[in-house]
This record gives structure tokens, C-alpha cells and sequence, in this order.
């Protein structure tokens, strides 16, 4: 009896909090899925070209940049109503030698310990005083649709100042790249649509993303993280009363992650830079949450979940402990959550990525599992260490 009850109450917080992490993107599932709020009324056309400032920040990326840039040279925006500033820390001077035949700028810039809000505090701080009405952060590896400038532009007509819009894969190319495919579709929906449709500010991505420059800058100027200053940027804009608004037709195409080391590094960082966000924002989360301030509050709530990855492998462990014990409580409790997060995951992601899962791909989910282990086992590294994620790997694609 007294172990029965012990086991209760172990079990209670642990089951509270599972429950609480299911119902919260269940809840942001179904609104996205009910509910689309359009933030650019549709057939809008453009009052004025603003001035747009491209900031592409990358580390050692010699292997995507030249890409990137051609294909984002591509706007259907007046060219002379943009400028495309590559951000190049730590590239070969090759590589410089090149990006100079192209119409961009090229800002050099060395740190002994880089990461990418060094280099866009930097960028920001050498932009031409009053030249530009509005900052657009892309990541080396990035390709803006076509007409990516020109729905950020339309969306400050219609009155927003700060923008997140629709990062989807460049490739699934391999298992891992599907499944963090799904991953980056399932962000869409939950924390861009689904939070939209309550009325919520957009999660910012830390790429696709457009700011008034003076206040982004001065947001920059605030941060404490030493990863995902996405985070923190969207918070700190939260405070100041900005909401976020969420452009799904704006594409901009992001290489996935292809191979597992890769991926347990960007999650090691991603991992590290959630925990530092709770730890300095649990006193201004709990304090905007009393005061009913739902988007700063939704923010910091954000944070208390669980990665899914690690989500729905804990309740795999659930079921099973619950089978091998026979404690028919722990079993009914963990079947009953894991059936809802495969509801929630079912209806947030889009077909086209289940017809890219090939029966081979599955055997490399618990591989990933195994591998967001490891990466909390790490997270203390990336707390004081920007871990940069390569790009433009060479994989054997699925196809052969």
C-alpha cells in the first residue's frame, strides 16, 4: 500500500507535467488547423518600395555562399530598392575574391569566440545611418523564394514591425533530412499558425525574419544567450509591446540537417540555448503570465516544453514500463498522451513530407532519439561554446 502510494505521487508531477506539454501543442494544432488568420489582406498591392537590407550571416561557409547568393539575387524586388550584405567571418580569401563579382557588400568580420549575434550586432551597427527601412535576416545556406522581399514589404504596409516567414526544406535528400523537414513544418504549424490563430505573436525562426533596423539593433544590443538568440530576440520584442506577425506564402528554403552528427550538434546547441533562456527568464515569464501579458508569457511557456523528439520517446518508455509492470495506470495514462501527440503530429504535418518517408527512414527515428540523448548529456558545452552547424555536406541522396 505504502509503495502504491509512494509510486502516486513519484508518478503525478511527472504525469501533470507530460499531460501539460501534450494538451499545449494539441491546443496550438487544432487552432492552426481551424483557423487561418491571414496577417497580408489578400490582393494587397504594395503602397511603396521600402528599402530593404538582406543580412546574411556565415561562419566558414565558403562551400553554400555563392549559391545562396545567386539564387537570392533572383527578387522579383526593385533592385535598387535592396542590398544583400554577406556577413563573411572566417572565409577564404578565395571565396571573398568571388563574392565581390556579385552586386552584394561584403562586411568582414573576425571574433575570437563567433557566433551570429556578434555578427549581425556588427552588420547592424556599420549599416548607413537612416538608408534602410527594413532588415531581413537569411542564413548562409538560405534561398529566398522569388518573391520573398515583396510579401515582408507588403506585410510593413499593412502595418506590421517585425515578421517571421515560411522556412521550409531545400532537401530530403536523406532519413535525417525528412524527418527535421517535418520537424521545421511542424514549428510552422504550431508555433507560427497555430499561435497566429489565437491571436498570439509568430515564433521567430532565426532566419526568414524582417525588423525595423533602430529596433532590432537595440534589441541585439540586450542579449545574454550564447545560442538562439531567436529566442531571446522574440522575447525582448515581446516586452516592447511588438507583435510578430506570420507570412506562410514568404519561402525561404533552408538546408536540413543530413546525417546524425550533424544533427546532435544542432540540437546540442538548440538544447543549451532553451535552458539558458529559462534561466533568465523565468522571473519576467512568471511575472508577464500574472499579468495576463499573453504573448511574453506564451514565450517563456514555449520554453517549458519538451523537444518532440524526446517527448514522444518518453512516452514510447512510458507504454512500455507501464506493459513490463503491469501498473495499468502508467500504461492507460502514456497510451492515452502518446495517442494524442500522433494525433497533434498527424494533423501538423503537410502530406508532401509523408510521401518522402520511405519504410527504410523509420529505423532512423530511434537513432535520433538516441542522438537528442546524448545532445542533453552535452548541453553544458553549447551553454559556453557557439556550436556552428556546417553546411553543404556531401550525402549520398536516398535515391542512390
Amino acid at each position: 500500500m505504502i509503495n502504491s502510494l509512494l509510486a502516486y505521487f513519484i508518478l503525478l508531477p511527472i504525469g501533470s507535467y507530460l499531460l501539460f506539454n501534450v494538451l499545449y501543442l494539441l491546443s496550438l494544432a487544432v487552432a492552426g488547423r481551424l483557423k487561418t488568420r491571414t496577417d497580408i489582406p489578400a490582393g494587397r498591392q504594395p503602397v511603396r518600395f521600402r528599402r530593404i537590407a538582406v543580412l546574411i550571416p556565415a561562419y566558414k561557409e565558403d562551400t553554400v555562399i555563392i549559391d545562396s547568393v545567386q539564387a537570392n539575387l533572383r527578387q522579383q524586388y526593385p533592385s535598387d530598392a535592396y542590398d544583400i550584405y554577406v556577413i563573411a567571418d572566417s572565409f577564404k580569401p578565395e571565396t571573398l575574391e568571388t563574392l565581390r563579382h556579385y552586386p552584394v557588400q561584403v562586411l568582414e568580420v573576425q571574433f575570437e569566440q563567433s557566433t551570429v549575434q556578434k555578427s549581425l550586432t556588427q552588420a547592424l551597427n556599420l549599416l548607413p545611418e537612416n538608408r534602410y527601412e527594413v532588415v531581413v535576416v537569411s542564413d548562409a545556406d538560405n534561398h529566398m523564394a522569388p518573391d520573398f522581399l515583396q510579401q515582408v514589404n507588403l506585410a510593413f504596409d499593412s502595418g506590421w514591425r517585425a515578421v517571421q516567414g515560411h522556412r521550409v526544406a531545400k532537401n530530403t535528400n536523406t532519413g535525417v533530412a525528412v524527418f527535421d523537414a517535418m520537424n521545421e513544418e511542424v514549428n510552422n504549424h504550431l508555433f507560427r499558425a497555430g499561435q497566429r490563430a489565437l491571436g498570439l505573436s509568430a515564433s521567430l525562426i532565426g532566419s526568414g525574419m524582417a525588423f525595423e533596423p533602430e529596433r532590432m539593433k537595440r534589441a541585439m544590443t540586450r542579449l545574454r544567450t550564447v545560442g538562439g538568440y531567436d529566442k531571446e530576440l522574440e522575447m525582448l520584442l515581446m516586452l516592447e509591446g511588438i507583435k510578430i506577425a506570420y507570412l506562410p506564402k514568404a519561402y525561404i528554403y533552408d538546408e536540413k540537417v543530413q546525417n546524425l552528427e550533424v544533427f546532435e550538434r544542432q540540437r546540442t546547441r538548440w538544447i543549451a540555448a532553451q535552458i539558458q533562456f529559462l534561466k533568465f527568464y523565468y522571473p519576467t515569464g512568471i511575472r508577464q503570465l500574472l499579468q495576463g501579458r499573453w504573448d511574453a508569457a506564451n514565450g517563456f511557456i514555449k520554453a517549458l516544453i519538451l523537444p518532440r523528439t524526446l517527448l514522444l520517446a518518453t512516452l514510447c518508455f512510458g507504454v512500455l514500463v507501464g506493459l513490463v509492470t503491469g501498473f495499468q495506470a502508467v500504461l492507460l495514462g502514456m497510451g492515452s498522451l502518446l495517442g494524442i501527440l500522433a494525433v497533434t503530429l498527424l494533423i501538423s504535418i503537410p502530406g508532401y513530407l509523408w510521401e518522402k518517408l520511405s519504410f527504410r527512414d523509420v529505423f532512423t527515428f530511434p537513432r535520433l532519439v538516441f542522438r537528442m540523448i546524448c545532445s542533453l548529456l552535452k548541453f553544458k558545452t553549447a551553454e559556453k561554446k557557439f556550436i556552428h552547424t556546417p553546411h553543404g555536406e556531401t550525402v549520398i541522396s536516398k535515391n542512390g
